[in-house]
């Protein structure tokens, strides 16, 4: 381990979770900031600048999802919640607050370990915009310079909804996009609860990218709580 290693700061009060995650993450190649409370978080986020954030929302002094909500203030460090909350209500809260991905306890650490992989990946494309131009994912190409997508070398005909939606996914690569989220960037505030928009647009989309799309291998859904983007790189 050196001091090139990424510095995870992991938020759980549970002792038992935390050792499970030391014994992960260190055999691994990461080094770790630990915190029992969301008080704690704040300093060491503030002092350490820490590559990424691991989150349990049942702290004992606050709400992980109102934690979430702060950070966000001012700092743009991926965070993946691990929760024991497993309803679709409480995933789609943590990520309209800010979190890039959720994951419900019991998880493995290979799934774990993956996702930390994706957010890290992100977070470090979008701080190097000049290598985010391009997306490759099995046969779909996207060139956002040249605002053109390909299917098996195929040009691909996008209309303007269709071609802001795979952008935005694109940008999130990876990353969960709620109803909501997608609704905001793609049509605006106002739109919110249109979700039947997402549910079209999205529809037509796939018809355009997806080999099969009534088995989508690409844009994948998260049941009740919105899509993804595979991202396998």
């Amino acid at each position: 381990m050196t001091a090139h290693d990424p510095l995870v700061l992991v938020v759980e009060d549970e002792p038992q979770m935390r050792r499970f995650i030391r014994a992960c993450l260190t055999s691994h190649g990461y080094r770790l900031l630990e915190a029992e409370r969301a008080s704690e978080a704040v300093a060491l986020a503030t002092s350490h600048n820490p590559a990424l954030l691991l989150l349990d929302l049942g702290l004992p002094d606050a709400d992980g999802i109102d934690l979430t909500r702060q950070l966000r203030e001012w700092s743009r460090v991926p965070i993946i919640v691990i929760s024991a909350r497993g309803r679709e209500d409480d995933k789609v809260a943590a990520l309209d607050a800010g979190a890039d991905d959720y994951l419900t306890k019991p998880f493995g650490v290979a799934e774990l370990l993956a996702r930390m992989r994706v957010a890290l990946r992100h977070a470090a494309a979008a701080a190097q915009p000049d290598a985010a131009q391009s997306f490759e994912q099995g046969d779909l190409k996207v060139d956002l310079v040249r605002r053109q997508v390909w299917r098996q070398g195929q040009e691909v005909h996008l209309t303007p909804i269709e071609y802001r939606l795979l952008t935005l996914f694109v940008q999130h690569a990876g990353k969960v996009l709620t109803h909501r989220q997608i609704l905001k960037e793609v049509w605006g505030p106002g739109y919110a609860t249109q979700t039947h928009y997402v549910r079209v647009h999205l529809a037509e989309l796939r018809k355009k990218i997806e080999a099969d799309p009534a088995r989508p291998r690409l844009l994948v859904t998260e049941p009740g709580v919105g899509y993804r983007l595979r991202d396998d790189r």
